[in-house]
């Protein structure tokens, strides 16, 4: 968590001044940025990347939801590689979840906000090939929910679909016409048989 308040300071400290700005009924937004590892999965993968994209309604000036698309990719750091016998790999995630949203200067020119919600999360395993043998790698957030020492090697792919939530925060900031620039930081976490897959996505983009 300490990792997650100074990814969202950094957002927040990226903007300007206030002035007015009108409130808008619905909302599309899209943007990309980089993605942090967190907790157990910091262990295993390393600094990646997403791209977002969300479609909303807005109740009143401070409260409002969105339905938000999202895909991470987190690559697999060099010892856990050697670990499992691949030259290299990644998780990727895919993520539809619903996110209420809620505005704490919504009539300012610069709109701090908080966020939060849950949905489906479909985690994707890849490694450059299949293990050459049998490794006895235990990693629950990559997909391994049990030691792996069987006869067979490890596929090259592997995905499952599993709940999760996510929780954050941002700053937008009023742009030409009735357009917002945002930078946004979220925690995801992701619940999957004996582990659970955690990563802080930095998402900077523009809001209609």
């Amino acid at each position: 968590m300490q990792r997650f308040g100074l990814v969202l300071c950094s957002t927040i400290l990226a903007v300007g001044p206030a002035g007015a700005q009108e409130y808008s009924r619905f909302t599309v937004d899209i943007g990309g940025g980089y993605t942090v590892p967190a907790g157990a999965t910091d262990n295993y993968t390393r600094w990646g990347w997403n791209v977002r994209g969300g479609l909303g309604l807005n109740f009143s000036p401070y409260v409002g939801a969105v339905a938000n698309l999202g895909y991470d990719s987190l690559p697999l750091n060099s010892a856990t590689a050697a670990d499992i016998g691949v030259p290299g790999g990644q998780v990727n995630v895919f993520h539809a979840t619903l996110d209420p949203v809620f505005h704490l200067t919504p009539r300012r020119r610069v709109d701090f906000y908080l966020t939060g919600g849950g949905g489906e999360f479909h985690v994707l395993r890849e490694f450059s090939a299949a293990t050459a043998g049998p490794t006895s790698a235990y990693i629950p957030s990559l997909g391994f929910f049990a030691p792996v020492n069987g006869p067979a090697p490890i596929p090259s792919h592997y995905s499952v679909s599993k709940p999760g939530f996510d929780a954050g925060g941002g700053v937008s900031i009023g742009a030409a016409g009735h357009g917002r620039i945002f930078a946004e930081a979220r925690w995801d976490h992701v619940f999957v048989n004996g582990g659970h897959l955690d990563f802080l996505p930095v998402t900077f983009g523009f809001r209609w």
